[in-house]
């Protein structure tokens, strides 16, 4: 069966294509803006199924939806659009554990049939200085980043440890996701 991610992030598709290389990615265009007053697992969960609701409209086959939000606090920390967002994101998360949602909305097209789940990691970060933050931020890695990092990249080096899915904070809990698709009857 053919594997669609409905998303156009790197991560994303770098993620799934190590365990399926043919699956393809084909971005939504599902605007998130109007998303954002829902609390965070909804919000999640809501974008999730929205985005692969609008591939599999013109798509075939297993679509994935994802989206990840970091969470303190109960306060959802998105992607930061300034630099001096990031660095106030990551003042908040340093020396803290937050929480890491996903929300996943798989559709299986050929029987119209779904499954939805949001997965939860928590991430503590050891105590950052301000120095490192700077750092941290001049590389650009911050950009585009739920929570103004990736664990993936130079951050790792602030993780004091996790509890939970590590492919989770990368966005996208590749466990979960195929427990998901066998409940579709499908193999990943």
């Amino acid at each position: 069966m053919r594997i669609v991610l409905a998303s156009s992030s790197p991560r994303r598709i770098e993620l799934l294509s190590r365990i399926r290389p043919d699956a393809v990615n084909v971005p939504s265009r599902t605007d998130e803006a109007g998303f954002d007053a829902l609390p965070p697992t909804s919000r999640v969960l809501a974008l999730a199924r929205a985005k692969a609701e609008d591939v599999a409209r013109g798509e075939a086959g297993l679509v994935i939806g994802a989206d990840t939000l970091v969470v303190l606090d109960g306060e959802a920390l998105g992607k930061p659009s300034t630099d001096g967002e990031a660095r106030r994101m990551l003042v908040h998360l340093s020396g803290r554990e937050h929480l890491v949602l996903t929300g996943l909305c798989v559709i299986r097209t050929d029987r119209g049939e779904r499954r939805e789940a949001v997965e939860t990691t928590a991430v503590r970060f050891r105590a950052l200085s301000r120095h490192e933050i700077d750092a941290y931020v001049a590389t650009g890695e911050p950009r585009d980043k739920a929570g103004a990092y990736a664990i993936q990249g130079r951050a790792a080096l602030f993780v004091d440890g996790i509890t939970g899915d590590f492919y989770n904070v990368m966005g996208l809990p590749l466990a979960r996701l195929a427990a998901l698709a066998r409940e579709l009857g499908v193999a990943l």
